[in-house]
């Protein structure tokens, strides 16, 4: 499949996103924006929410970490699914009774205007890096499959600058006018073709393998790479206890805390439909996660046989595109990587301009509709520019490490303050000193990091993933440092209004 090829698959992909935003987007309000005006189909939004969560780096990383890592990794699904319990039964029943835009917007009811702005701020800087991860990934793709082998300003290679400037640009075309009402849909599409992709994938490199159904089975069975549950070495980042838990709290920030993904669950009719929503997308992500672990597998084994010298988030792309396994496995992987990353970084780039206008703008409450409408459509663009900027300093930042595991534990210093926010406004009846949770916050990540430097250096533990326990805890710490009286109206899980 040559550069040409792919860029034909791009225009027609993006050409396709881009008539379902303008069949959605007649309207274009801030109401539509925001929150899709509360009508979206809840089994709509489940099934766009796992394209949203999964994003290119579980299309990429996750199959390419199989063999450093096994399936290790579905330790940490296992625990998400009770993340998504807590979300469900606890989280969303509060955003909905507050009929909250931001979910931010509890900790200014909570604690105070500087708490608000301080769990908004967090937000925003998580998802920025977060996303920057994600779509840094695959424009990295893109760049070593196409871009680099296309003639540019009378030589050979486009800058990645430029690859960067082009892929922000296709998603801010397609969400300038109605944001989340118009990803809720787009979601649904771009969900379906990375799965397509992922079970294509899977049943043409069996093939090529000689492998039944049964043979493939037996394959991930027997495989020492398919160990899945670690308990021997309680030190290591991978011990089970470790992943499991911080599987469950990495689901409850990255979901539950998180503007990005509860947005989409705040466009559903009711609290009964956004439920749904999560038992069911639970289920299926679950079920989707162990399927790219058995692909990374299946990757492993077939590169080895073949002489394939590719690791990590090159094994995929590899032997799809370079491998000879025929055009059709080649087209529908950059489909599916497409997709992938775009169904993340759409909702994420509408999600940080939400944020920002409401939580630190304020324009819900001190503009005007027209002018907030103005405010917004800016803060877009702006958001746009953040965007590439930080990718393009990841290209010099980032090494050969994977890059999930690099966004996994960034998680545990951005979102650990987040966590222990909102822990603390929901267990317990205290009030706090609001002007001092600013400066709890922010120094929570230096000493949590310093812990986790100290703990490798002179003990030889590794925190892993469990670093955002470790940070949720030291900001719950400080937090209680600086409580005041009780809070009368509070003190029942859920039921803080």
């Amino acid at each position: 499949m040559n550069p040409t090829h792919i860029l034909l698959l791009i225009a027609g992909y993006f050409g396709i996103l881009i008539l379902i935003s303008m069949l959605t987007n007649k309207g274009g309000s801030n109401a539509d924006f925001f929150k899709a005006s509360n009508r979206s189909p809840w089994y709509v939004v489940a099934f766009g929410m796992i394209g949203a969560s999964l994003s290119g780096v579980t299309f990429i990383s996750v199959p390419g970490q199989v063999a450093a890592s096994q399936f290790s990794y579905f330790q940490v699904v296992l625990g998400y699914t009770v993340g998504y319990a807590v979300i469900g039964l606890v989280l969303m029943p509060l955003y909905y009774r507050l009929n909250l835009t931001s979910i931010y917007g509890y900790l200014k009811v909570r604690f105070g205007e500087k708490s608000y702005k301080t769990g908004a701020s967090f937000f925003l800087l998580s998802r920025i890096v977060g996303a920057s991860f994600r779509l840094y990934l695959v424009a990295n793709v893109l760049q070593y499959l196409v871009f680099d082998k296309m003639p540019f300003m009378g030589g050979t290679g486009v800058p990645f600058a430029v690859t960067v400037a082009i892929t922000i640009l296709l998603i801010w075309l397609y969400t300038f006018k109605s944001g989340i009402k118009t990803i809720v849909w787009t979601d649904t599409l771009q969900t379906l073709f990375m799965l397509v992709a992922v079970g294509v994938a899977i049943y043409i490199i069996s093939a090529d393998m000689g492998l039944s159904l049964g043979g493939l089975t037996d394959l991930v069975a027997e495989s020492e790479l398919s160990k899945m549950f670690f308990f021997d070495d309680w030190k290591s980042g991978q011990h089970f206890v470790k992943q499991f838990i911080s599987g469950a709290f990495i689901a409850i920030v990255m979901t539950g805390l998180d503007q990005d993904m509860m947005q989409k669950n705040l466009t559903c009719k009711n609290i009964g439909d956004a439920q749904k929503n999560i038992f069911w997308f639970t289920i299926v992500l679950t079920v989707v996660n162990f399927i790219f672990l058995a692909l990374g597998l299946l990757l492993t084994v077939y590169a080895n046989n073949n002489g394939i010298d590719a690791v990590r988030d090159q094994l995929f792309p590899t032997v799809a595109v370079e491998s000879g396994l025929g055009i059709g496995i080649a087209a529908l992987f950059m489909l599916g990587l497409i997709a992938a990353a775009y169904s993340s970084a759409d909702s994420a780039l509408t999600s940080l301009t939400t944020s920002f206008s409401i939580d630190i703008l304020d324009i819900e409450e001190k503009k005007s509709e027209a002018e907030a409408k103005r405010i917004r459509k800016r803060v877009h663009v702006a958001m746009s520019f953040v965007l590439l900027l930080v990718i393009i300093g990841f290209k010099y930042l980032i090494a050969d490490q994977s890059v999930i595991t690099k966004l996994l534990t960034y998680a545990g210093y951005t979102y650990g303050p987040l966590l222990g926010l909102y822990a603390f406004g929901l267990f317990s009846n205290w009030k706090v000193k609001d002007h001092l949770v600013p400066a709890i916050a922010i120094a929570t990540p230096f000493i949590g990091y310093a812990i986790s430097w100290a703990s490798a250096a002179y003990l030889n533990f590794d925190w892993g993933f469990f670093i955002l326990i470790l940070n949720g805890a030291l900001t719950l710490l400080g937090l209680v440092l600086i409580r005041t009286e009780k809070d009368e109206r509070t003190g029942t899980v859920g039921q803080n209004t």
